[in-house]
């Protein structure tokens, strides 16, 4: 649906609809009990359908399809409030008029709904945050007359009388905020998603790869993006501005105490369409799709490459009413696995190193969010389909075991004394919401209240934090002097100099001598704070303290043709990464120049490779022949090789697609004014070269893309727009499923509809009847296909054929059993008893095992369907095989 990998498959899974979960399920010290079908839909339903919760928490139906079809993200308010984004559209449909904000209400606590209204209606809603009677939301915007998509915005609703209606139309805060051209031809596929603040007050906003052209923000500020990153706005709509760049097609943000922030990308690796997790570093470069494979010296990896996946909503999980063991950590979404997932994460440098655990299985869940009081809400698609449904998706709510609801403050009518004393809470929503009023009030008696709260070394630490950057925020310029006092605080140090450089607005007040100073600082977290300031501080005398910054053995090109560690967690490579952003970033070029061939030499190379600037160029071929080490000479021709194309300015007609040219450097490929003065200097040293040093400039030439024919080399040609697809010419051409996203497919059945015929042909030829039977006269083998197309469209067929592991249908779970006398059963159940067990395996081959014999019994969240089958069809091949069975109705 919102973002999705794929593992393609062939036979199918399932014939009733995805998991569901239960209508009140209590898990008691370890022992899980199933989830019931029936309690959540209201229907009749013999078999229970298992999902695996964890132990101590009471999970409850609170909204379901009546109230939230197609639930795509959602937010609660500090008091409780639940607004739910309803997207009846989804992420390949292109009709408007299908979305709204529902607004769910548990006026007494008691954990059930008993008030509702439509907040607001709005199209592919992709983000919402609630602060006190504002509610921001991002979300696609269409034309009235022609009834295309013309951009996403992100804009804030107010209900001042609560009435649970909005008062009247949105203000708008950032307008065109991704590819309005592929919103028209895809939908929000990859389009701009979540949206979270942190305490610092900014919004951070996760983008898609379809990235976005002059995105504009109240003070009139554009930006452009090629790919995708995070963004950030102030909540007035205003300062605009690049936070990281370099992921695939992120949902959304987890920000802890500490102002660290964590996604789960998408498939970020091109070929396998993996998840990677990632800690995001101010002005970070994270690669995809152009440096991660081939150019990962340059990047910031990821902690991890997960597999297969589909990120979707994040939080940090930071309240005190939560057990210890959940508590303080990421928690990420994933559609593909239908899990929410704990990220345990430990410090490591400037960084962090993870481990990955289960937490909720629900099916194909969108996003989450906590309450003031402790109560987290979560919601799933639940088998909608690419364009959305009215008849699936639903909300839940998950409290701790032991749980009672404590009533959230109505910050607006609290005291300066009170509001500066909730920053001193446990609970990250009480400090957010204390903070964000706090700076409603007057300056002088908030900032003073806050300034005390930061100074005061007996109080907890992300109390301190929480009170800095709420000072920072009520003083601005006039709060310098200040925080630069608070640099001189060990514990404060980071945080104080990151809240020094926040805005630019005022930054030429800004002293450098606390930045200087924590270059120098025993902790990599301090002098990564102090170089990301120095970059934004943008002052030249900088530059030579940060070309100190030391570049370790792991900064190495991978070796041609190999893809590089790109999800490897790799401290030692964040401190010179920042430098050379932060070099960039002031165009320090003649320090980065007069750095060559000294001890510096490597850093102040790797920043000249993002310097398109003639003094660079002229700097790299004056210092060539002054230069007797090898090694950088070397380095000096490759940096050349490097500038000789940049990326053409992007302009939004196109997009890369799921499947991009990852070779790199750059996509779009064009001369400059230095290109020319680089071509005839590299042309002159080939010449005097002899054979083995001729492949040296051929693999420059390859490797970066240079098109110098004259010096060979396996160029790889990239397109310079994107390729119409004329289904028609590929209709039969074997091998399309294998090579196509699964969105891509589902676009493709809109078009073609297949023939029925060739359909039930193929359900034979690829083997699909040894799993499943289509009439009732035959052997019971696994899920009965004879009904599936009075179950399900042609789009979630398509689905189940390709992903069958991410929607198990009830009663075919595949079961791994170990009995005595060293025997091994796998298939699903379908008879059980105190005495017996009758399975059945993938071939409808029937087996009877006494439970007496039963050592190991284990439930497996992988089809025992096999894998890939699907791959060698062609368009027409795979949407008649669907059309076949949307077609099966007994």
């Amino acid at each position: 649906m919102l973002k999705l990998s794929l593992t393609l498959f062939l036979c199918l899974s399932f014939f009733l609809t995805l998991k569901y979960f239960a209508n009140t399920r209590s898990n008691e010290a370890g022992h899980a009990k199933p989830s019931t079908l029936a309690s959540i839909r209201g229907q009749s339903q013999s078999k229970s359908d298992s999902l695996h919760w964890p132990a101590g928490f009471t999970i409850t139906r609170f909204a379901g399809p009546e109230l939230t079809p197609s639930p795509a993200c959602l937010a609660v308010a500090a008091t409780g409030e639940v607004f739910v984004g309803v997207d009846m559209i989804g992420s390949l449909g292109k009709d408007p008029g299908k979305g709204r904000i529902v607004k769910l209400i548990d006026s007494d606590n008691d954990g059930k709904l008993d008030k509702h209204t439509d907040f607001a209606d709005v199209d592919d809603p992709r983000g919402i945050l609630i602060m006190g009677d504002q509610v921001f939301v991002l979300h696609t915007v269409f034309s009235k007359e022609t009834r295309k998509a013309t951009g996403m915005t992100l804009e804030v609703f107010e209900d001042k009388d609560h009435d649970g209606i909005a008062d009247g139309p949105p203000r708008p805060l950032v307008e065109h905020l991704s590819n309005a051209h592929m919103l028209v031809e895809r939908g929000t596929d990859h389009a701009t998603n979540g949206i979270r603040m942190g305490i610092d007050g900014w919004i951070y906003i996760a983008v898609g790869d379809f990235g976005f052209h002059d995105a504009t923000d109240r003070d009139g500020k554009k930006l452009t993006m090629l790919g995708g990153g995070i963004i950030r706005v102030r909540p007035n709509g205003k300062e605009m501005e690049v936070y990281t760049h370099g992921t695939r097609n992120i949902y959304d943000v987890a920000i802890d105490p500490y102002m660290n922030v964590f996604t789960r990308d998408n498939t970020n690796d091109g070929g396998g369409w993996n998840i990677r997790f990632s800690h995001h570093i101010q002005s970070g470069e994270y690669g995809y799709p152009l440096l991660f494979q081939h150019f990962t010296d340059e990047i910031l990896p990821a902690l991890v490459d997960l597999g297969g996946g589909s990120g979707t909503g994040s939080l940090f999980m930071d309240e005190p009413t939560w057990p210890e063991k959940y508590n303080h950590v990421p928690m990420t979404a994933d559609w593909g696995r239908s899990e929410l997932y704990i990220n345990r994460v430990k410090p490591d440098g400037a960084s962090f190193k993870q481990t990955e655990e289960p937490f909720i299985e629900l099916p194909q869940i969108t996003d989450l969010d906590v309450d003031g009081s402790g109560r987290l809400y979560l919601s799933a698609w639940d088998g909608a389909g690419y364009s959305g449904s009215a008849s699936k998706g639903y909300v839940i709510r998950a409290i701790p075991n032991g749980w009672s609801y404590k009533a959230f403050p109505d910050v607006k009518t609290l005291a300066v004394a009170d509001l500066a004393n909730m920053l001193k809470s446990e609970s990250a929503v009480a400090r957010l919401n204390a903070s964000q009023e706090l700076i409603t009030r007057p300056a002088d008696e908030s900032s003073k209240a806050a300034f005390a709260i930061a100074s005061d070394a007996g109080v907890a630490l992300y109390a301190r934090v929480a009170a800095l950057f709420t000072y920072g925020q009520i003083a601005r310029e006039s709060g310098i002097a200040n925080l630069a006092q608070l640099t001189q605080d060990n514990a404060l140090r980071e945080f104080a100099l990151r809240a020094l450089t926040d805005r630019k607005e005022g930054i030429a007040q800004v002293p450098i001598a606390p930045f200087l100073n924590g270059l120098k600082d025993p902790s990599p977290r301090v002098k990564a704070a102090a170089i990301i300031g120095l970059g934004r501080l943008g002052r030249l005398e900088a530059a030579s303290e940060l070309l100190k910054t030391q570049v370790p053995a792991s900064f190495a090109a991978p070796a041609k043709n190999t893809e590089g560690p790109h999800a490897t967690p790799n401290s030692a490579i964040i401190l010179p990464h920042l430098a050379v952003r932060a070099l960039v970033s002031m165009n320090a070029v003649d320090a980065c120049v007069g750095a060559i061939g000294t001890t510096n030499s490597t850093l102040a190379l790797w920043a000249l490779r993002y310097m398109y600037d003639t003094k660079a160029v002229n700097g790299l071929i004056a210092a060539y022949p002054k230069i007797k080490d090898v090694k950088t000479k070397k380095q000096i021709l490759v940096t050349l090789a490097r500038l000789y194309k940049q990326e053409a300015p992007y302009d939004a007609s196109w997009w890369w697609g799921t499947r991009p040219d990852s070779h790199g450097p750059i996509y779009k490929g064009i001369t400059w004014e230095g290109s020319a003065r680089i071509e005839k200097f590299l042309t002159l040293e080939r010449s005097k070269a002899d054979a083995a040093g001729k492949q040296f400039y051929a693999d420059l030439n390859e490797r970066h893309q240079m098109g110098i024919t004259a010096f060979g080399g396996e160029e790889k040609n990239v397109p310079t727009k994107e390729v119409k697809v004329d289904l028609s010419k590929i209709l039969n051409k074997k091998g399309q499923i294998g090579n196509s996203s699964i969105e891509d497919l589902m676009l493709m059945l809109a078009k073609v509809k297949g023939d029925p015929k060739k359909g039930r042909a193929l359900f034979t030829q690829q083997g699909c009847v040894a799993c499943h039977s289509l009439t009732r006269g035959e052997k019971l083998k696994g899920p009965f296909m004879g009904q599936i197309g009075s179950i399900m469209n042609r789009q979630q067929i398509a689905e189940s054929i390709l992903k069958p592991s991410a929607s198990i249908s009830q009663g075919f779970a595949t079961v791994m059993i170990t009995a005595k006398g060293n025997k091994n059963y796998m298939g699903f159940i379908t008879d059980e008893s105190a005495q017996k067990i009758v399975m059945r395996n993938i071939t409808g081959d029937v087996f009877t095992i006494k439970s007496s014999d039963v050592l190991t019994r284990k439930e497996l969240k992988t089809s025992m369907m096999p894998v890939g089958l699907a791959n060698a069809l062609s368009y027409d091949e795979f949407a008649s095989l669907v059309t076949f069975l949307s077609q099966q109705k007994n």
